[in-house]
């Protein structure tokens, strides 16, 4: 019998559809800019586009091991889905953040609620580790 993991099977493909979504971002600037290979130099709109979707990933792969871990333990049941749905539009908010303009504040935004997802599913799988969840 397959074990079945609802809230990390979601939680991973919403990630590929937010990490596709940055990634046409970034094919948007890198035609508009003419530019195939690398960056628009430091700190143009190409790079952090670019910055957005590397910073998705390098988080996210982190965030879906903590989810699937928990999910696993028994012990997510049913605040996780809710953690996953908060991460993924703080993630999205970020990408329109890295934009500037009067989104620019969804990047702060973003950055807070990533890092607090993080640290507090990483209580989490510590507290089950230790037998007090």
């Amino acid at each position: 019998m397959a074990i079945v993991l609802p809230v990390t099977l979601t939680a991973a493909a919403a990630a590929a559809i937010i990490n596709l979504w940055l990634s046409i971002r970034v094919g948007q600037m890198r035609i508009k800019h003419k530019v195939s290979i690398g960056d628009d130099g430091a700190g143009g709109p190409l790079t952090a586009r670019m910055r957005a979707q590397l910073n998705f990933v390098e988080n996210t792969a982190f965030f879906l091991v903590l989810v699937a871990a928990i999910e696993l333990s028994g012990r997510g049941d049913p605040w996780l889905a809710w953690v996953v749905a908060l991460y993924m539009i703080g993630r999205v908010a970020h990408g329109f953040g890295m934009d500037g303009g009067t989104l620019a504040k969804g990047r702060s935004i973003g950055v807070l609620i990533t890092m607090l997802s993080l640290l507090g599913l990483a209580a989490v799988a510590v507290l089950i580790t230790l037998g007090v969840m």
